[in-house]
């Protein structure tokens, strides 16, 4: 890393464990996605120009989880609130922490699920993981690599660095995830998804995506979009892939239910469907919010509602006046009541300034103003994991905003304890 970095200008952190490969092996996820950004860190620093250098972090949509109606508008600032289970999401918000913590100069941009060929020939039980009516704004990876060219160019603004930005194709990628489902089976000369799944295979919670309130604002910097709406995007995808993928056409659709797609939901151990027959509670708790929640989803389409969630705004309150030019330590500290904790500084001049924060929890701990207030981080010992979030929302008004409208006041941490102690080791 070290002669990688030396003499650079900039530093585009893209690569890292992505899943589904890292919900299997999330040792070498921890490994690959956070010690890569402390060898980064250690890279930069030891120049002579650290402040010169210019570090590009790619994050992730995952950091801020599940987003399901009625909070589907998301943006950057919100709180990091990661998918019980996804140990992906959990290693890139501890190395988003080690970038903005750690160089003078920095860019986190994060990165929702990118629409690229590869996308079409996926098979794996991860795809029930995802709730029917959730949504995402999705990404192309010609967008996505548009971005990290324009990021170098010499006609970006000193102001656009040291802040965080969303990542997304705009208005017309933002789908449910029934609509993506459409397009992508379409794509590939498959039946719709009435014909092949049975909508109780999927889960209802505890998966990540959102539609970016503010991802027009990097492209209104980087003008890196493509003039293509979603629908000719995926026939583009389609006309890319080998022939073989279209003989699904000739299929008939009760053989691709199940001979393909019923076995794949009964994976053993991350099958859906195998998550029920061995009532396995704490999966049922964190993806249905419990046994009896999943047996009230219809095994028939028709009876069955599929949601398009509004189009209209609405914005988390981040805890202070975000239209205020300067911020004083009067905002600073009521931002952190509004988190259920104190700011113990005494003074603030800018959002890099390392101030001393307590949570309700008792922890005291050393953060910039800007990982606080403009990437929605908060106490360690509390986020990303253990996932205690019943327990945070009960003292955390922010955190509490994207809990409560998904989970009910009453349920207990019971779930993730069981891969957690494995976690901390």
């Amino acid at each position: 890393m070290l002669r990688g970095i030396t003499g650079a200008d900039f530093v585009l952190h893209v690569g890292g464990m992505v899943s589904p490969k890292a919900d299997y092996k999330p040792k070498t996820t921890a490994r690959v996605n956070i010690t890569a950004a402390q060898n980064i860190v250690k890279a930069v620093n030891a120049q002579p120009n650290p402040e010169k250098i210019a570090v590009v972090y790619i994050g992730s949509v995952a950091q801020t989880s599940d987003r399901n109606a009625p909070i589907h508008w998301g943006r950057t600032g919100d709180p990091i609130c990661i998918s019980v289970y996804d140990h992906y999401a959990i290693t890139k918000t501890i190395a988003e922490r080690v970038i903005v913590e750690g160089v003078p100069k920095w860019v986190s941009l994060r990165q929702s699920g990118i629409l690229y060929g590869g996308i079409l020939k996926n098979y794996d039980p991860i795809m029930f993981h995802v709730p029917i009516n959730g949504v995402l704004e999705w990404a192309t990876v010609e967008d996505s690599g548009r971005v990290l060219a324009n990021v170098c160019q010499e006609w970006v603004p000193d102001s656009f660095w040291n802040e965080f930005y969303n990542i997304g194709s705009g208005d017309s990628f933002r789908l449910t995830n029934y609509e993506f489902e459409c397009l992508l089976l379409k794509a590939i000369s498959c039946p719709k998804p009435e014909k092949i799944f049975s909508p109780n295979w999927f889960v209802t919670r505890n998966f990540h995506g959102q539609w970016y309130a503010d991802s027009d604002k990097l492209n209104d910097i980087l003008k890196f979009r493509e003039n293509i709406t979603c629908e000719e995007y995926f026939k583009r995808l389609g006309k890319g892939v080998p022939w073989f993928y279209h003989l699904s056409a000739i299929c008939p659709p009760f053989i691709l239910k199940h001979l393909a797609m019923k076995p794949l939901a009964n994976s053993k151990n991350i099958g859906t469907m195998w998550w029920i027959k061995n009532n396995e509670q704490q999966r049922i708790n964190a993806f249905w919010g419990g046994y009896d929640n999943w047996a009230k989803i219809p095994s028939k389409w028709s009876d069955f509602e599929v949601i398009r969630p509004t189009k209209e705004v609405n914005y988390l309150d981040h805890g202070y006046d975000e239209q205020k030019n300067e911020l004083t330590i009067n905002d600073i500290r009521g931002a952190a009541r509004f988190r259920g904790g104190e700011c113990l500084s005494e003074n603030y001049s800018a959002m890099s300034d390392k101030l001393k924060w307590r949570c309700n929890c008792g922890e005291e701990f050393e953060a910039s103003a800007a990982l606080i207030l403009k990437g929605g981080h908060w106490c360690e010992k509390c986020l990303p994991a253990p996932w205690n979030y019943n327990e945070i929302a009960k003292h955390n008004p922010f955190f509490a905003q994207v809990w409560y409208p998904l989970h009910e006041r009453t349920e207990t941490d019971s779930y993730g304890a069981d891969i957690y102690e494995n976690w901390e080791k």
